[in-house]
């Protein structure tokens, strides 16, 4: 059926359309209803349930929770209950693991006022308190495509299609998106969501921003030996297994009932297509400072996500015709500090209360330019420009003399100044690749199964499903391409960048053939950001499929 013979869709209007149950969406329909309990507020989520696609460290900042709800301390529903306790910094090389002193680390890296948790479950807790003041929230529906009306503004968005077959026919379960339409239309999509990058492109928000950059993150949650448990504990490493050329590093928190997040992060600007993060990961947890944290253990999550790291500089323009960037849709994630749902959610009020005063005024689908104004002056600017030359030094000086640039520069603008300006990110992360000729394979330990695992095994934990008999939604622009770069050139980099192992060169009589399987996939965008072409798209399968995330 084509497009011209599609029925109309059904339509609802609201005041304003959130796209994202994460955390600066709740944040901003939650801070919407405090300032206006009259305004009709819907929220979209992709996610099976809120919190499904929720992935984080998390070590929270509760600056922006103190003021979103003053009491949470007091709901014994709330689940963060674990303060850090002790906080510790760690350079690792393949044999020990050296500590830095905590009176060297710049004040703004202490994390003794913060909690550990799973912001999954956080974003749970929210959601009722929101629906509470009357937001409806729809999740497993996907925003698939943003609505304009005839000036160009944005006036809503369509949830995708159910009920699509691969070869695009209906099946009998076929049914229409909805129109979500909306004075002002929020995207609350996490980092590098589909339909902000169209926004982005559409309205030029980068025009004058520095690239994008991104990290992936990867995450497991152990239950480990009660003796071995410290609760209260975090601690970050950076060195080992990484070289000094690529960007990264690990954390450790000890947190309720035994458990422990670990997780490690690649920059993506790595120029290796050899190197596999997931496996840098598994080989991480080999340490020996690592591993006897885990022996006797078992591993009970596991997922991965990109992460915006782009910082002060390349957060682009917020406001457009018709709506906004918040969160890290609009990458507000403060890099050393590995910290984002602050400021995630210090967006979504900002926007919040900007949305509601131009409502007040009478005023519909025109551009919040007082919100962008005011952003850079805001606690998420002062947070995020303090820290904006951290990542730029270490990306251009290597790990060991970029990450003592870095803590310098920190230093000096904890004093109000400093001396390296502001640094420029260069060239985006899909850019970074060498040829395969110019590295040598990697050849990473076979994973035990006790400590090390394979990545199917992970993608098991994650809980991840798609409806089988629907259009593959990572779209390759040209497989020609394909083949003459991304495998001829690059080596098949997509085969290790991806930590859930959706795609494949098969080796056939005919050649080797790109085998993508989406039903792997975890949702992390990787693949959106780190093809050396930028000919891999990532858009939203069919509602509520993906990874189902369980205390993440």
């Amino acid at each position: 059926m084509s497009a011209e013979e599609l029925f109309p869709r059904e339509s609802m209007e609201f005041d304003v359309v959130i796209v994202g149950a994460g955390p600066s969406g709740l944040a901003a329909a939650i801070r919407l209803k405090q300032l206006n309990a009259d305004l009709s507020i819907v929220v979209v989520e992709k996610g099976s349930e809120v919190g499904a696609h929720i992935l984080s460290g998390a070590v929270i900042d509760p600056v922006s929770l103190d003021k979103l709800i003053p009491d949470w301390r007091e709901d014994a529903d709330c689940p963060l209950k674990t303060q850090v306790k002790d906080d510790r910094f760690y350079w690792t090389t393949a044999t020990s693991a050296i500590r830095l002193p905590n009176f060297a680390m710049p004040p703004l890296m202490n994390n003794h006022h913060c909690y550990i948790g799973s912001l999954g479950n956080v974003c749970r807790w929210l959601a009722p308190k929101a629906e509470a003041l009357g937001v409806e929230i729809y999740p497993g529906f996907a925003a698939a495509e943003v609505l304009y009306d005839d000036n160009g503004a944005v006036r809503g968005i369509a949830t995708g299609d159910m009920g699509i077959a691969r070869d695009g026919s209906h099946k009998d379960s076929y049914t229409r998106g909805m129109e979500l339409l909306g004075k002002y239309t929020l995207f609350a999509e996490g980092a590098r969501g589909s339909l902000s990058k169209q926004l982005i492109a559409k309205y030029s928000l980068d025009a004058k921003s520095e690239p994008s950059k991104f990290g992936i993150g990867l995450k497991e949650v152990w239950e480990i030996d009660p003796a071995k448990h410290q609760k209260g504990l975090i601690q970050h490493s950076f060195g080992w297994p990484l070289n000094n050329k690529t960007g990264g590093g690990s954390f450790l928190y000890h947190y309720d009932d035994n458990k422990v997040a670990v997780g490690f992060v690649v920059h993506l600007n790595y120029d290796d297509p050899y190197l596999s993060p997931f496996d840098e990961f598994q080989r991480f947890k080999t340490h020996p400072a690592i591993r006897t944290v885990f022996e006797g253990g078992k591993r009970i999550s596991y997922g991965a996500r990109a992460i915006t790291e782009g910082g002060y500089q390349s957060v682009p323009r917020l406001s457009f015709p018709g709506g906004a960037l918040i969160g890290c849709a609009a990458g507000f994630v403060n890099v050393p500090r590995i910290k984002g749902v602050h400021n995630a959610m210090g967006s979504g009020m900002l926007a919040a209360e900007h949305v509601a005063a131009a409502l007040g005024a009478g005023r519909a689908n025109d551009e919040l330019v007082e919100y962008e104004n005011a952003w850079r002056d805001s606690a998420v600017g002062r947070d995020l420009r303090r820290v904006r030359n951290v990542k730029p030094l270490w990306s251009k000086f290597g790990t060991i003399i970029g990450v003592a640039l870095g803590g310098f520069d920190m230093w000096c603008n904890t004093l109000g100044f400093s001396l390296f300006g502001t640094q420029s990110h260069a060239k985006s992360d899909r850019k970074t690749l060498d040829p395969a000729k110019a590295h040598a394979p990697i050849v990473y330990p076979k994973p035990d199964g006790k400590l090390t695992f394979d990545k199917l095994s992970s993608v098991f934990l994650s809980n991840t499903n798609h409806e089988e008999d629907q259009p593959v939604h990572l779209k390759v622009a040209d497989m020609n391409l394909q083949k003459a770069s991304e495998h001829d050139v690059y080596a098949g980099p997509s085969n290790r960048y991806c930590p859930a192992g959706v795609y494949e060169w098969v080796e056939e009589a005919s050649g080797p053939r790109f085998q993508i399987n989406a039903q792997n996939c975890v949702h992390c965008k990787t693949c959106d950001v780190k093809d050396p072409n930028g000919n891999i798209t990532w858009v939203p399968p069919e509602g509520g499929g993906g990874p189902n995330y369980q205390g993440m």
